[in-house]
C-alpha cells in the first residue's frame, strides 16, 4: 500500500469536513480512501444524530409530569456513553487507516458501506 493512501484516509478522520472533501475532490479514484472517508462520514453522521434523538424524546418525556423530567435527564447519561464509544470507534478507525485496512469500524461500519460515493459502491 502506498505511504500518501494511508496519510489521505488517516486525513479523512482528523480533519473530518475538510479531510472528506480533499479525498473526494482530488483522491477520488483511491478507493481506500474513499472507504475510510465513508466510515467517517458514518461516524459524524450519528455524533449529530445522538443529541438530537435524545432531545426528541427528553421533549416528550418532559409531558410526563414530575417524573418525566428524571428519566430524560437520566437518558443524557445515554448521551455520554455513546460519545465515549464513538471517540473509541474514531481512534480505532484511524489506526486502521494507518495500517492500510480496509475493515469496518464497530457499529457504524456496516451502515457506512451502504453509502455511495460518487455513484459507485467503495466496498473492498
Amino acid at each position: 500500500m502506498n505511504e500518501s493512501k494511508r496519510h489521505y484516509a488517516f486525513l479523512a478522520y482528523l480533519v473530518p469536513v475538510l479531510g472528506w472533501l480533499y479525498v473526494l475532490l482530488f483522491q477520488k479514484k483511491d478507493k481506500f480512501a474513499a472507504y475510510h472517508v465513508k466510515q467517517s462520514i458514518m461516524l459524524t453522521i450519528m455524533a449529530l444524530a445522538v443529541p438530537v434523538v435524545w432531545g426528541a424524546v427528553a421533549w416528550t418525556l418532559t409531558w410526563i409530569p414530575l417524573a418525566g423530567a428524571i428519566i430524560a435527564a437520566a437518558l443524557f447519561a445515554l448521551v455520554i456513553l455513546t460519545y465515549i464509544f464513538l471517540a473509541a470507534v474514531w481512534v480505532v478507525g484511524m489506526a486502521y487507516a494507518l495500517q492500510a485496512k480496509a475493515k469496518p469500524l464497530p457499529v457504524v461500519g456496516g451502515w457506512a458501506e451502504r453509502i455511495s460515493i460518487g455513484g459507485q459502491s467503495t466496498r473492498q
